[in-house]
């Protein structure tokens, strides 16, 4: 898009406290203006394109749907719309799998204001975004010598499905929060024992813990 066009943003979270302070950041910038919000992942789908947004903020942990499943039904829906995920989780746990599932760049909410706005700005004008100390990760990557460790053989809803269980959330817990059935999350708690060759949820929380998935 051009240099100087207006940049429109659509926030997606879940918390009225962190929209709010992101939209008093964005207003500081006479190229940004934020034309919609929504607090959950089906507001988000639908009201998104009704605010014709160049660049959208999305909560990677939203109530209703994960974060990774509404990006990949955005990019779906709307393929040119830029998506930023947003997260309180550090970039080594979800930011390559938001990458691969089309996002335009990964920000945690740590992140200082300016540089918010500078991802913006980017994934605005077609450019992907991360960190430097990402970008180290991912280029870490690429050598033909990279061996995937187990929880990236891992599907995104095996994956969270790991980091709750380790996190200490019960299958019962889990399937509440993920709106799914205990016979789901337990399938997917066996597949992911299977596929990283494990045998317990203490022998998953290890790992997790051992390969920084979790805080």
């Amino acid at each position: 898009m051009n240099d100087k066009a207006t940049i429109r943003v659509f926030i997606a979270d879940d918390h009225a406290i962190v929209r709010a302070g992101l939209k008093q950041i964005l207003a500081e910038e006479g190229d940004i203006v934020v034309t919609g919000e929504a607090e959950n992942g089906v507001d988000a789908t639908r009201l998104v394109s009704k605010a014709r947004a160049h660049v959208m903020l999305l909560d990677i942990s939203l109530p209703d749907r994960n974060g990774i499943d509404v990006l990949k039904q955005i990019k779906k829906d709307k393929p040119e719309l830029a998506v930023l995920m947003l997260s309180m989780h550090r970039e080594d746990q979800y930011a390559i799998r938001a990458l691969k599932a089309g996002a335009a760049g990964y920000l945690t909410k740590q992140s200082a204001p300016r540089e918010l706005v500078t991802a913006i700005r980017q994934v605005a004008g077609g450019q992907k975004y991360v960190s430097p100390a990402l970008a180290q990760t991912l280029a870490s990557q690429i050598g033909a010598d990279h061996e995937a460790a187990a929880h990236e053989t891992l599907s995104d809803r095996e994956y969270q499905t790991l980091t709750m269980i380790a996190s200490g959330r019960t299958v019962s817990e889990i399937a509440e929060e993920l709106s799914l059935s205990a016979k789901t999350i337990s399938e997917y708690r066996a597949r992911l024992l299977v596929k990283m060759k494990l045998k317990t949820s203490a022998e998953l929380t290890t790992y997790a813990i051992r390969n920084g998935l979790v805080d």
